[in-house]
């Protein structure tokens, strides 16, 4: 099996445009036409993490967070990111980084954090927006179905929970061979009247080539007409934060002890109690302080992510419980997320979860 085979199930997961700008997700080092030997899974990658890998004849490393995120002009060893780059190249080991994408992706992060709490009902808490197109073409009768799969099958039609959707009108087009051109049907020269299918359907923006290239590749038009319409819709299939309810209500003491054994937090921050049940319960990993405001929005009862600042304690105690569980304990079951995509597809292939805790805050 080829590196890219892993990478390529890993994209389809955590789409790299799901990413947010600032981020550097994607390959980091390496060529992905090897043959793996197997894969490595961590959420950070260090020397002892690619020494892991190397003992494990793995020549592959799957992280959370990425290795690089800055431009370098020279790689010399100074600092811990370029010895593992030059320890990476010399032992031929390649290393991928799932990050803001994974946190993005319907089933990601956040899914896991909402998943190992035991939320249900679960949904994206701030969704993304202006990621959306509506695309609108116009096909003969007898080759709509087949247009209709193929776009399906690049990507159009999700709506929520449905896939497939789309709206189809029948009507009639006209158009007029000219020379040079090469009609699916009428004659050159002369006005023809065609019945055709109107087929409305959805995509998301960066599906948008693909799209292009599956419709041009199944309508039997020299010519086909289409539309591409910009949607202000929110995206329910990507976005940031998770909300959900547990089950049964808990009382704030028994659900932050519940949180901190959980994900074996040496500490759990959190503001003032003030009695209320905590049911409805909102979260982002890693620095999700951001999303504090979506929680209180929605009518959360907690919050937790992994890490916030003093000032953005304050003014909350009336609004919701805030529970800060540290960055890398937040995250920490990303590991179980790249292991579930990978097995599903390769059964057999060789997959380890690094036994180096890589988080750099200790607790006294």
């Amino acid at each position: 099996m080829k590196i890219k085979e892993i990478v390529s199930a890993l994209e389809r997961f955590a789409p790299l445009p799901l990413q947010d700008g600032f981020d550097n997700a994607g390959m980091q080092i390496g060529l992905t036409d090897a043959e793996t030997t197997g894969a490595l899974l961590c959420l950070d990658v260090t020397e002892a993490v690619v020494d892991e890998a190397i003992a494990l004849r793995c020549n592959l490393i799957i992280s959370h967070h990425p290795l690089i995120f800055k431009g370098y002009k020279s790689i010399t060893g100074r600092d811990y990111i370029e010895r593992c780059i030059l320890n990476a190249i010399k032992n031929d080991i390649v290393i991928y980084s799932a990050h803001t994408n994974l946190d993005n992706a319907s089933g990601g992060v956040n899914y896991k954090i909402a998943e190992k709490i035991g939320l249900k009902n679960i949904r994206f808490l701030a969704k993304r927006e202006d990621s959306l197109l509506k695309l609108v073409t116009f096909v003969p009768f007898a080759q709509a179905e087949t247009v209709r799969e193929a776009l399906f099958d690049a990507g159009c039609g999700h709506i929520g929970n449905y896939d497939s959707c789309s709206y189809t009108l029948e009507g009639e087009g006209t158009f007029r061979a000219l020379e040079g051109s090469n009609p699916f049907c009428g004659s050159m020269g002369e006005i023809h009247r065609e019945g055709e299918v109107r087929i409305e359907t959805i995509l998301p923006t960066f599906k948008k080539g693909q799209v292009i290239r599956a419709l041009l590749n199944k309508h039997p038009y020299e010519e086909p007409a289409f539309d591409l319409y910009p949607l202000k819709n929110s995206w329910a299939q990507a976005g940031s934060g998770i909300v959900g309810e547990l089950d049964e209500p808990e009382t704030e003491f028994h659900f932050l002890k519940r949180i901190k054994r959980t994900f074996e937090a040496g500490c759990v921050k959190h503001n003032i109690f003030s009695g209320r049940l905590i049911q409805k319960v909102a979260l982002c990993g890693g620095a999700g302080a951001f999303l504090l405001p979506k929680a209180i929005s929605c009518g959360a009862d907690a919050f937790i992510t992994g890490e916030m600042k003093y000032h953005e304690y304050f003014g909350h105690d009336s609004d919701l419980l805030i529970a800060e569980i540290g960055h890398y304990e937040s995250e920490q079951y990303t590991k179980e997320i790249f292991h579930s995509i990978i097995e599903r597809l390769y059964p057999n292939f060789e997959i380890y979860y690094s036994k180096v805790n890589t988080n750099p805050i200790k607790y006294l």
